[in-house]
């Protein structure tokens, strides 16, 4: 009767040993994972911040593109460019 209490605590203690080791393994893996997942949504915020400039960016081009074919830009560039002004036109220059 005796060794098969002994026995029986033996294995108790074998379960409960296996138990603690998965736990251990388990809570380390689980703070590894917290450190990914927190790094990842500093790159998801980054990302969608660059996203966000980008389409901004886009917007500038569109909008560049409209102006460059107007007849304002094509006056703009010819007086900035070209010197070329309205008849009638007096120009001021500082000195």
């Amino acid at each position: 009767m005796r060794k098969r209490i002994q026995r029986h605590r033996r294995s108790v203690l074998a379960v409960s040993a296996v138990v603690l080791l998965l736990f251990v393994v388990v809570s380390v893996n689980s703070i590894s994972l917290r450190a990914k997942e927190n790094a990842y949504r500093a790159q998801e915020l980054e990302l969608e911040q660059q996203l966000e400039e980008e389409k901004a960016r886009t917007k500038e081009i569109e909008d560049l593109g409209e102006y460059v074919g107007t007849d304002e830009y094509v006056e703009d560039v010819a007086k900035e460019k070209l010197g070329l002004i309205h008849e009638n036109e007096i120009i001021f220059k500082a000195e």
